[in-house]
């Protein structure tokens, strides 16, 4: 019995340890927050009726080829919207990262 148990006890000190990274991930401060941003496949005009002039409208990248749209950025006070061509492709808040999608396939059981 004993050599069973001692046997056992050197089997599992022989096998690596198990560990795990920790994922830290940054709070939810920006979910609840009121800023309503252009939605998505909004036009120029749309966006400048309902939101104004931007404080800095950034000169448009490619647009070399139609695999390469050109992209504008329009940047607001407390966002950016980002245009493919005259379109919103996406609306963000800088100090408000995406929250994370599928969070519960992070943790581990």
């Amino acid at each position: 019995m004993i050599k069973a148990l001692l046997a056992a006890a050197l089997f599992a000190a022989s096998l690596p340890c198990a560990h795990a990274d920790v994922l830290a991930l940054p709070p939810d401060a920006g979910a609840a927050s009121d800023t309503v941003l252009p939605a998505k496949g909004s036009s120029m005009a749309a966006v400048s009726r309902e939101f104004g002039a931007p404080r800095v409208r950034h000169p448009a990248v490619g647009g070399d080829s139609p695999k390469h749209p050109p992209i504008t950025r329009w940047d607001y006070e407390t966002f950016s919207v980002f245009f493919e061509n005259q379109h919103v492709v996406d609306a963000v808040r800088p100090d408000a990262p995406t929250p994370v999608a599928h969070r519960e396939d992070l943790t581990t059981p």
